[in-house]
């Protein structure tokens, strides 16, 4: 496409797509959408791929899923929506400062607001989808990144909508077997897998450029010049979209335990776009209308430099410091329901010492307490007469030497989910390095039958979430069937 569409223009003709009035839409509308966590992974991945099934879909396809399947596919806008409220956008500051390298801001994203009805209470302005009764299921398609079974408010309604994935983690064994496309392979980023479906859709923008390029310099064509290197600074700007998760989800493609081929040619691949930029700007005249522009690319290939990039993306990420524990809880949360019963996940940035000593002014029963607020009020997002089982923390840090930690506490609050955590504990306790955290002093073992907390420091840091909450919900299993 040329002139290709930034991001902004891209999420700017989608929003005028979903507003239109219904009769006024195409249908199916086909929308992206990450995982529940909503975390930088998710949020970048949903963007990525949307822009580039919209531009540059992947050269061939196989097989056709559903009513208006994988067919039907190329060259179709899809629509990028972040798995969470608008409201939540406030809560990740990294990805505000990613969207900004990218010439985009939080308020030209997709939120739940705009695809699903308002929940009672909620005022019809926090919704820009047309009358804020959100979209209904039969005029939409759903492509998954970052997760393999939908989720939360959006399952409730859409499940039945969804046509594939692209995804990291261990396979939920839903998504059917012909679905297109159906990526389930591990990475360390699910940003790595996109880019490596998109590659070829995206060189052929890039060759397409390159031409144009040199056939305007040859020419002494000014406007066509300009052209090249506005299209150049979208390619640089998807770059670093794709950068930040990578990196931040293989701590700088250091973590050997998560970081995979597919992460270090993604990375390569990004990184050629960013160097092919700079090179371009030398090789093109400088005049005053190219000047503006300039300026501007020269302000995003200066200042790349990976080790610095993911240093500032991952501060902004792990700084809780203003935030509520209501808020820390809830920022990259993750829930599933295991026949009948149910498991919520938390990841925070920080370790139980910093949520305890600076969060709880060094009260271990205020930061409990805290916690308990927390299950209880998840407790009112599952049926009637049912509870949260089991909720969970996994901490993530860097300690005194710099060396990468992982912490995790469980809390069972059901009769089922003692069951399951104590099963937990003997099953995997030694697979994860499970040792006791601060002499016990979040522990609660109680008449072992309601209730049950542990505390540990987790000794194998190479198994994450992605790892452990499967193995939560196998016991989860387990003890359902037992009855």
């Amino acid at each position: 496409m040329t002139p290709r569409a930034s991001l902004k223009t891209f999420l700017a003709t989608a929003r005028a797509v979903l507003t239109a009035p219904p009769s006024k839409r195409p249908t199916p509308l086909t929308f992206v959408v990450g995982n529940e966590s909503a975390d930088l992974d998710s949020l970048c991945s949903a963007l990525l791929l949307a822009y580039f099934h919209t531009y540059a879909p992947p050269l061939t396809r196989q097989g056709s899923v559903g009513d208006g399947g994988a067919e039907g596919l190329a060259s179709t806008l899809h629509i990028p929506v972040c798995h969470l409220y608008r409201a939540d956008l406030a809560l990740r500051p990294e990805f505000a400062a990613v969207l900004r390298d990218a010439g985009v801001q939080g308020e030209d994203m997709f939120t739940l607001e705009d695809v699903l009805p308002l929940p009672a209470g909620r005022h019809q302005a926090e919704s820009k989808s047309h009358e804020g009764e959100g979209v209904r299921p039969e005029d939409t398609r759903w492509l998954l990144v970052d997760h393999n079974a939908m989720t939360g408010a959006l399952a409730n309604r859409f499940a039945a909508r969804v046509i594939g994935c692209v995804d990291h983690h261990a396979d939920e064994d839903v998504m059917p077997r012909n679905a297109e496309p159906r990526v389930i392979e591990k990475s360390g980023s699910c940003a790595s897998l996109v880019l490596e479906r998109c590659a070829g859709g995206w060189e052929a923008l890039s060759s397409a450029a390159s031409g144009s390029l040199q056939n305007g310099v040859e020419n002494e064509n000014e406007n066509k010049s300009d052209e090249v290197l506005e299209n150049a600074k979208i390619e640089a700007q998807l770059a670093r979209l794709a950068l930040a998760p990578i990196l931040i989800d293989t701590v700088n493609l250091k973590d050997k335990s998560k970081t995979t081929a597919h992460d270090e040619a993604a990375v390569a691949l990004a990184e050629a776009k960013i160097a092919a930029y700079a090179e371009l700007l030398v090789n093109t005249d400088t005049n005053t209308d190219n000047a503006k522009i300039n300026i501007q690319t020269e302000e995003i290939k200066d200042k790349y430099n990976r080790t610095a990039f993911f240093t500032r993306i991952s501060a902004l990420k792990e700084d809780i410091s203003e935030m509520s524990f209501q808020d820390i809880f809830r920022k990259d949360y993750k829930e599933w329901d295991v026949a009948r019963l149910h498991l919520g996940t938390s990841s925070v940035p920080q370790s139980f010492q910093y949520l305890v000593e600076q969060k709880a002014q060094n009260d271990p029963s205020l930061f409990i307490s805290e916690m308990g607020t927390w299950g209880a009020e998840k407790d009112g997002a599952v049926p009637e007469s049912e509870s949260m089982d089991i909720v969970v923390l996994l901490t993530t840090f860097q300690d005194d030497r710099g060396r990468f930690c992982r912490e995790l506490l469980i809390w069972a609050r059901s009769k089922a989910g003692v069951r399951a955590a104590k099963l937990f504990e003997e099953r995997f306790g030694g697979t994860l390095g499970l040792e006791s955290w601060g002499d016990g002093a979040l522990d609660f073992r109680g008449d072992g039958e309601g209730e049950w907390r542990r505390c540990w420091a987790q000794r194998a840091v190479e198994h994450s979430r992605k790892q452990i909450a499967p193995m939560l919900r196998d016991v989860l299993k387990e003890v359902s069937g037992r009855g």
